[in-house]
């Protein structure tokens, strides 16, 4: 059965489709810049070196250069100036793209963005993946084939091995391992799951293959399963009735204020931290 083209993952798709083609134009941009600055003359040079790429655009984009027949340095100011205001035209509709982005997604798979280590962008490119009619897919085994995280053998006389996966769809696995970076950094289960195919002999890239393959298989049944996302608009009226401040609540369950602060404002939603959020509210 074929992918159908319609639904809330269609509208996903469309979107992520233009803000790829936007993040992808910004970044020439960029560039382009940068070269007119390394070939301009030595008194424009030094005027803008040392800035941070952000602030840099923002200054160009302020700028006000003699008209660009006037001369060769009013030229290139002119130029800078147009290019950085195309970069922030660029940076508004990447941010708006990212909060329809975040709104569809949230309807589409709530419970998905809840998990953690999944963000808006690698849960888009996971639904499309999957399509608006994910049950076509029989198993979790199709889906991590589909992501080309099915692990390919490659073993060789007494030794056997295997082999990232190169084919799949390219996106849904750069949207895997960018998941299993995140947990590998900051997720106890992930890190010590890590440990232990190390202990075993497995290289750097064995345990992100496993780890892949591992995240395809969760990834389908939140997808082919989906579940509620658990309710958080509720937690700040039971922060303010216990009398904590969102630093005394941050310090006490080892999370960032700021992190708490959007869970409590359906920003950034996480099961396992609002269940724990939870329990610290409502303990005696």
């Amino acid at each position: 059965m074929a992918k159908t083209g319609d639904g809330v993952v269609e509208q996903i798709r469309v979107l992520l489709t233009v803000r790829r083609s936007a993040i992808k134009a910004r970044v020439a941009l960029t560039r382009q810049i940068k070269s007119l600055l390394n070939t301009a003359p030595e008194a424009v040079r030094t005027r803008w070196t040392g800035r941070a790429q952000e602030r840099l655009i923002d200054a160009l984009a302020a700028t006000r250069p003699g008209p660009a027949t006037e001369s060769t340095v009013s030229a290139i100011g002119q130029g800078l100036r147009r290019l950085a205001r195309r970069c922030q035209y660029l940076t508004a509709e990447i941010s708006e793209a990212d909060d329809e982005l975040r709104e569809l997604v949230d309807i589409a798979a709530p419970s998905m963005l809840a998990t953690k280590g999944y963000g808006v962008i690698t849960t888009a490119t996971l639904l499309i993946t999957a399509g608006s009619n994910p049950d076509r897919l029989r198993s979790e085994a199709s889906f991590a084939a589909l992501c080309g995280t099915s692990p390919i053998p490659a073993s060789s006389g007494k030794t056997n091995r295997y082999r990232l996966n190169r084919g799949g769809d390219r996106q849904a696995n750069w949207a895997l391992h960018q998941i299993g970076l995140v947990r590998l950094s900051n997720g106890p289960r992930t890190k010590a799951y890590a440990a232990r195919l190390r202990a075993n002999g497995k290289t750097k890239k064995d345990v992100l293959r496993c780890l892949k393959r591992a995240i395809a298989r969760e990834a389908f049944h939140l997808i082919a399963h989906p579940q509620p996302a658990p309710v958080t608009d509720d937690l700040r009226q039971l922060r303010h009735q216990r009398g904590a401040s969102l630093v005394e609540a941050a310090m006490s369950i080892g999370a960032e204020p700021a992190r708490l602060s959007e869970l409590e404002r359906g920003k950034r939603p996480n099961a396992k931290l609002a269940s724990t959020y939870r329990a610290w509210l409502t303990a005696a």
